[in-house]
């Protein structure tokens, strides 16, 4: 078990002013080095001394990753822009509302105003086993705690587990799944733009890592194309607390609603599977359908038809089947 200490372990701390530079000193140090944004996850790894990183790369003075423009096809938002801007910025308020719904509802004002887009993207899981040290399967262990009989699971996944239980934390994931983003991704063999669906590591591919990003690599932008500009969204987080608190489970949902018929649609969930998930099978049985209750609750009994939950975390089934029921059902309210 992790011991609570009053210092971190030393490390070389750098504040490169471009990409360019922070994916040079990345690529530099290899497995040894870590990105700062917001650091309202860092810090805790390196107080518990669980990560200990040679080189701090501190995006702070990147001044080319932040901010939310406007583009011909969309909006790019910069991985270093704050979620409280992702919240508040006009143009992402007025089109693409189902992200400043998942923005303004993570954590705390003033965690919003430090943390960045990127940060709640990439940020580790919180599963309370991995965290505190203990040799599980995603620490490069022979075991997964969570999943042991006695375990306390209450948190963790009911679908697409491999070995690890471990859900992602991201509340932003789901919107910038069902608005169809890309991500853009820098490093030494130059850009490549990923589905935001793809971005998250399976469990079954590769065990120890949370997202496709290799070392050397830095995630710089979101697109969302304005496919999906001002259509009908829905999103809903349930958590334990109001705020200050991670998601039991997320919903959000993109709708093209045409004489009351849903033509197109894009839903995902987070908190049920170690990554987020893209509800295709769930969409088919909307798609063409006028929105309602008893659509909602079809579309939900297909969503959680392969859930396996754990001891503690069978409440996620009904839940997970009554969040797609009424998101389904609020597109037609």
């Amino acid at each position: 078990m992790a011991v609570i200490r009053d210092m971190i372990p030393a490390f070389e701390l750098f504040q490169p002013t471009s990409a360019e530079d922070a994916i040079e000193l990345l690529i530099r140090y290899g497995e040894d080095g870590w990105v700062l944004g917001g650091g309202m996850d860092s810090f805790d790894w390196w107080k518990e001394r669980i990560k200990r990183p040679t080189a701090v790369v501190d995006l702070v003075n990147v001044d080319g990753l932040k901010g939310v423009r406007v583009t011909a096809d969309g909006v790019e938002i910069g991985a270093m822009t704050t979620l409280t801007e992702v919240a508040t910025h006009p143009e992402l308020l007025a089109n693409y509302r189902v992200l400043t719904d998942a923005a303004s509802q993570i954590a705390t004002p003033q965690i919003r105003n430090r943390g960045t887009i990127a940060g709640n993207l990439a940020q580790d899981t919180r599963c309370w086993y991995y965290r505190g040290g203990w040799p599980c399967y995603r620490a490069g262990g022979n075991t997964c705690y969570a999943a042991a009989p006695t375990a306390m699971n209450r948190e963790h996944c009911i679908i697409g587990s491999s070995r690890c239980v471990a859900v992602s934390p991201s509340d932003s994931a789901p919107a910038l799944i069902a608005l169809d983003a890309q991500f853009v991704i820098q490093g030494s063999g130059g850009e490549r733009v990923v589905d935001a669906e793809d971005f998250f590591m399976r469990p079954s591919v590769d065990i120890e890592r949370m997202t496709i990003l290799k070392p050397g690599e830095l995630l710089t932008a979101i697109r969302i194309p304005s496919t999906w500009a001002g259509a009908t969204f829905y999103y809903e987080k349930v958590e334990d607390r109001r705020a200050w608190d991670f998601a039991l489970m997320t919903v959000a949902s993109a709708m093209r609603i045409n004489g009351g018929v849903i033509e197109e649609v894009r839903m995902a969930v987070n908190g049920a599977a170690p990554f987020p998930i893209r509800l295709e099978d769930s969409e088919a049985v909307v798609r063409g359908q006028a929105p309602s209750d008893e659509l909602g609750l079809r579309a939900g009994e297909v969503a959680v038809r392969d859930a396996q939950p754990l001891r503690h975390n069978d409440y996620k089934v009904p839940l997970m089947r009554n969040l797609v029921r009424r998101a389904v059902r609020g597109a037609g309210a």
